[in-house]
């Protein structure tokens, strides 16, 4: 079924609209994405190939310009140059919303500097959609993508296995494999789904305890992202933690990070590492 807009965008004036697209069934596009994306002047996007399915299928005419990370810079200035005489400009990705680990967010301080009307069309996401048939705990840290280099990837997810919240974080599939043994030895005892091809025809869920995964037989396809659980804390991590320890920890909690006060606690008591950890991320969490 074709969806006609209206004959023009109620209240809405010229500027530029951050639009986002279905993350792979094109049902999923909502009404008011398909009125502005009809009424636009020009619609920038990642790769022509892949938007022309979609506006083919709701018979969107609108002109596209390719606008991805390679070119973003060089056309912003001549994007800011319609955007100030008047045009209707959209802003889509190849899938899910625009400037969050994909191309935008260039152009969206440039038309900040510039006071150009920026309006925000809400649609699909990966990592809500990944959060929500997870089933952990709703605070969540996004990350985007993982570094490539080995080095870099090392340090990141070292960084982020401090973190008590849920943790989400894309994965190219050809990435994946090399991806696992690390997870695996930063993340034991947590859990973790595996959402592979959300929305499309061979979607996917793994839900695995982290210490029983294991990689991919053959390299898997399509677009996968990554949902670790919490950290689980034990309520009995202040136990042993001295009257002292405890009141120097609730001062520096909010100063310095949980490693810092782990290694200073430490230097001056038998506690062990993990139990100031503990304590310091039970207290950060209800903080």
């Amino acid at each position: 079924m074709i969806i006609k807009p209206q004959s023009k965008i109620k209240g809405n004036e010229n500027g530029l609209y951050i639009v986002s697209t279905p993350i792979g069934n094109l049902k999923d596009i909502t009404i008011r994405a398909l009125e502005i994306l009809k009424q636009s002047d020009f619609i920038l996007c990642e790769d022509t190939r892949i938007s022309k399915n979609l506006l083919n299928k709701y018979e969107i005419k609108s002109k596209l310009i390719s606008n991805h990370k390679f070119n973003e810079k060089k056309n912003t200035l001549k994007i800011i140059e319609y955007l100030k005489s008047g045009k209707i400009i959209s802003l889509i990705s190849d899938a899910g919303t625009p400037a969050v680990s994909d191309p935008g967010s260039v152009l969206v301080n440039e038309c900040v500097k510039n006071n150009i009307k920026i309006v925000p069309i809400p649609g699909p996401s990966a990592v809500a959609t990944a959060i929500s048939i997870s089933g952990f705990s709703d605070q969540f840290y996004f990350h985007g993508f993982l570094p490539e280099k080995k080095q870099q990837l090392t340090r990141e997810l070292n960084r982020l296995s401090e973190f008590g919240s849920s943790l989400v974080f894309f994965v190219s599939p050809k990435k994946i494999n090399r991806t696992i043994p690390e997870i695996k030895k930063y993340f034991s005892e947590r859990k973790v789904v595996i959402c592979r091809e959300i929305t499309k025809l061979f979607e996917e869920f793994l839900r695995v305890d982290v210490d029983e995964l294991t990689e991919f037989q053959k390299e898997p396809k399509g677009e996968i992202t990554v949902v670790i659980s919490e950290k689980k804390i034990d309520e009995n991590s202040s136990k042993n933690l001295s009257e002292s320890d405890i009141n120097k920890i609730d001062k520096m909690i909010n100063k310095l990070t949980i490693k810092e006060i782990t290694d200073i606690i430490c230097q001056n008591s038998k506690v062990s590492k993990k139990q100031v950890y503990n304590y310091c991320l039970k207290v950060k969490n209800e903080n």
